[in-house]
């Protein structure tokens, strides 16, 4: 399927006035199956240094080298209230020591020096993290779900994550968060220093806490998502 980034940027663009609540109902702006070596390349690294990418008929495939602990990948949608989806799985591929720690990702509000919103899912231990990380590298943890619906080595991990600015009422100017793991909510957090996260990227990331070297995963069926205006 292709896929019209410029039509992308300008409803992502028009549509941030209108989130008022992360209740609003969302319209489709981007949807990226993975099929073709195109699609693949629409996906282009953001953070990491050594981060190897590949691919098959149908994933974005992420290898992660020495001395890295994250691989993060932005989508062409450009905007600060947005809601990004996909599919990710660790492979087994993966070192035995590494696949325990390493997690699947959605980030949101991404921009320079890694600061972003992030849901990062750990497939081997059944938990996601909701995550506002900063300039300086520092994570807070809005949240922490034990028991999530996690898949393990090789399945399908459904991820995804919704921030929008309140936009009225005693906490404007705040960011109300959803996150979702195999369709079932997570977590949901008002974040009132969202002034803090001057990005607007969107994407998918994989990485490790601690040592990331040789982690293996892949992302198909990403899609991007606005606050509708009707």
């Amino acid at each position: 399927m292709r896929v019209r980034t410029a039509a992308v940027f300008l409803v992502a663009a028009a549509a941030l006035a209108l989130a008022g609540s992360a209740a609003a109902a969302l319209i489709g702006v981007y949807r990226n199956s993975m099929e073709s070596t195109a699609q693949r390349a629409q996906l282009v690294k953001l953070n990491g240094d050594r981060c190897r990418r590949g691919g098959s008929d149908h994933a974005l495939r992420i290898t992660i080298g020495k001395g890295t602990p994250e691989c993060a990948y932005r989508t062409p949608v450009i905007g600060r209230d947005l809601e990004v989806a996909a599919i990710g799985r660790l492979l087994d591929t993966t070192p035995k020591p590494v696949q325990r720690k390493a997690f699947l990702a959605v980030n949101l509000r991404a921009g320079g020096a890694g600061a972003r919103y992030q849901l990062a899912v750990f497939p081997l231990q059944r938990k996601a993290q909701l995550r506002r990380i900063g300039t300086d590298g520092r994570i807070k943890y809005l949240h922490i779900a034990q028991g999530a619906r996690t898949r393990g080595l090789n399945q399908a991990n459904e991820i995804r994550l919704q921030a929008f600015n309140i936009t009225s009422g005693p906490e404007r100017g705040s960011c109300h968060i959803l996150a979702f793991v195999g369709g079932k909510l997570v977590a949901d957090a008002t974040d009132p220093a969202a002034g803090e996260l001057q990005g607007r990227t969107s994407g998918v990331s994989l990485g490790a806490v601690g040592n990331a070297n040789g982690a293996v995963g892949s992302f198909d069926d990403v899609v991007v998502r606005v606050p509708s205006p009707f």
